[in-house]
């Protein structure tokens, strides 16, 4: 496997027989549950070098299809969701993940442009939006009950 096939696939949970890309969310919650405990720093600058590297390992892994396997756009979208907790908790660790598949695989508006886009910022821009939406909601939520998500 190459070096590029290895990221893309989300250190390989991409190759989950069953639903890779909730697998591969799964694996980015508990790493991104791990970067925010550290700090949301850590958390945010992990994002972002997720976006980056999953540009790059789509484009040189398969040449900007969007395969099953390839899951660096879960994890970058899952992270940004993540983003919108204050710290980690069960039940914000929850409702961030159910809130990132759910914008993820309904394609709500502005996820589904994006995920008419040609190539790696098609295949990554879908899964950023829905990771922005996920935290905007979580942020919603914890203004509107406090409490809700610790």
């Amino acid at each position: 496997m190459t070096f590029s096939r290895f990221l893309a696939s989300g250190f390989g949970s991409g190759f989950f027989p069953v639903a890779p890309g909730t697998a591969g969310s799964l694996v980015a919650l508990l790493l991104g549950a791990g970067l925010l405990h550290i700090s949301v720093w850590a958390l945010l600058l992990g994002a972002l070098l997720a976006i980056g590297i999953g540009l790059w390992a789509i484009r040189a892994a398969e040449g900007a299809a969007d395969p099953g396997w390839v899951v660096i756009d879960e994890f970058a979208g899952q992270w940004i969701a993540l983003l919108g907790l204050a710290r980690p908790s069960l039940t914000g660790l929850l409702a961030a993940f159910a809130l990132f598949r759910f914008f993820d695989i309904a394609k709500p508006g502005p996820v589904a442009w994006a995920d008419q886009r040609k190539g790696a910022v098609g295949v990554m821009g879908d899964d950023v939006i829905a990771g922005a939406l996920a935290a905007l909601a979580l942020l919603a939520a914890s203004a509107l009950v406090p409490g809700l998500l610790d």
